[in-house]
């Protein structure tokens, strides 16, 4: 499983010209899913994503969590993150879970969160959806299940 973070002052999810999530300060999360992910796989990246200090303290010190900064949480599902380029141009997904376990993961990370974070919002699994965002900082991490 994979996770990209990234640390906004606000950010939007729309679909079919519509805004179907949005949220003030906190982080949108890009989701990625392999074959080879379980709940118990997401249970660790969630612990990992709510506890993430990467928010500044009074002293201008990346200290500060979600919780400490009442922040907010677009989660986004992404199969590209787990695009293989190492042959030709035309990346493979085979890495990539499948649309039915992806779906289950993703709306288990959803209800997850939601238990833990007052706002949380999300896109549409599998819709072409366009993103709005402010970073801040730039403040990126990416998060991959294999390496924590």
């Amino acid at each position: 499983m994979k996770f990209v973070i990234q640390r906004v002052s606000h950010a939007s999810v729309e679909v079919e010209q519509q805004i179907i999530g949005k949220i003030q300060k906190g982080f949108l999360v890009f989701i990625g899913v392999s074959q080879d992910d379980t709940k118990e796989t997401a249970d660790k990246m969630i612990r990992k994503l709510i506890g993430m200090r990467i928010f500044e303290d009074q002293n201008g010190k990346t200290n500060l969590s979600l919780e400490d900064v009442c922040g907010e949480l677009l989660l986004i599902s992404q199969f590209t993150l787990y695009a293989d380029c190492k042959k030709g141009n035309r990346p493979s997904f085979i890495k990539a879970g499948k649309p039915d376990l992806a779906k289950d993961l993703y709306e288990y990370i959803i209800s997850e969160c939601q238990k833990q974070v007052s706002v949380v919002q999300s896109g549409s699994f599998g819709a072409d959806m366009k993103i709005s965002l402010l970073n801040d900082g730039p403040f990126t991490i990416i998060l991959d299940s294999a390496e924590i």
